[in-house]
């Protein structure tokens, strides 16, 4: 069983064998070696970007234009967890750092990620596992109670004219007012379109550090969900007005840094972890 020339007798025991799949120039051996490398290979840089990052999956493939134009539809984005590296400029929330840069603080800081002020945010809308993450940039932190329509950009809070015209205001627990970039799809606050209340930092997946252009399209076109094809949301003019009875504060989520094994197709979010 040995190779011509090669001076290995029929291998024995583990070794031999090892020895032999190792070196063997057999066509079968040689391609099951090939794809036992590949793999191998890929895990280690798997395990190399969840040493950095700190979640698993590290990389999210974008489903929708709401990021555009500084993140595209197909591209594969990696994300690290946000108390990873904290920046100074990161608000506190019960004697923690958020680990999160909003573009309010941003701006004074000369923090800014993909052209932009302010942190990316991958995040659970409402803490819910079930519904499909969203991949935006945090734009004001506020604190429960607060009054945060005068410190909110009046472009992006549709027509409401006062705080008592807003869902979530005054805020009905301390968190993140979040947007899309692209102002023709998302030119509302994720809380004034209704997409989630302010984001806890426990709702908090990680941050957004950079992208691989198209590279997430064959993850796209692998993807299968219940929910259905991935859809753009639309989006109104008029803010999502306070119901009749005040919302239940969100159940808490999980421990932050841990994606869903797989995230359904749906607008404005991060398509299905890879």
């Amino acid at each position: 069983m040995s190779d011509p020339g090669e001076g290995i007798e029929d291998p024995s025991g583990v070794v031999g064998w090892l020895r032999w799949f190792w070196t063997t120039e057999e066509a079968p051996a040689v391609y099951v070696r090939d794809v036992v490398t590949s793999v191998g290979a890929v895990l280690l840089v798997g395990l190399l970007l969840f040493a950095v990052s700190g979640i698993w999956p590290p990389m999210v493939a974008i489903e929708s234009s709401s990021m555009e134009p500084n993140m595209e539809r197909g591209d594969l984005v990696f994300v690290m967890s946000e108390d990873r590296f904290v920046p100074d400029a990161a608000p506190t929330h019960d004697g923690d750092s958020t680990g999160v840069v909003p573009a309010d603080r941003a701006a004074a800081a000369g923090h800014a990620e993909f052209n932009r002020p302010g942190d990316v945010i991958v995040y659970k809308r409402d803490g819910s596992e079930r519904e499909t993450p969203v991949i935006h940039r945090a734009k004001l932190w506020v604190g429960a109670g607060e009054n945060w329509y005068e410190r909110a950009d009046p472009d992006a809070v549709g027509n409401a004219e006062n705080c008592q015209a807003l869902r979530y205001c005054p805020a009905p627990h301390a968190g993140f007012i979040t947007k899309g970039d692209n102002d023709g799809t998302n030119g509302q606050y994720d809380q004034v379109s209704g997409l989630s209340a302010p984001v806890k930092p426990t709702w908090i997946i990680g941050t957004a550090e950079f992208r691989v252009p198209y590279l997430g399209q064959i993850r796209l076109l692998l993807q299968t969900s219940p929910a259905g094809p991935a859809v753009d949301r639309p989006t109104t003019d008029a803010p999502a007005r306070r119901p009749p009875v005040a919302p239940a504060a969100a159940n808490a989520a999980p421990t932050r840094g841990t994606p869903p094994a797989s995230v359904a197709a749906g607008s404005d979010t991060p398509g299905r972890a890879t």
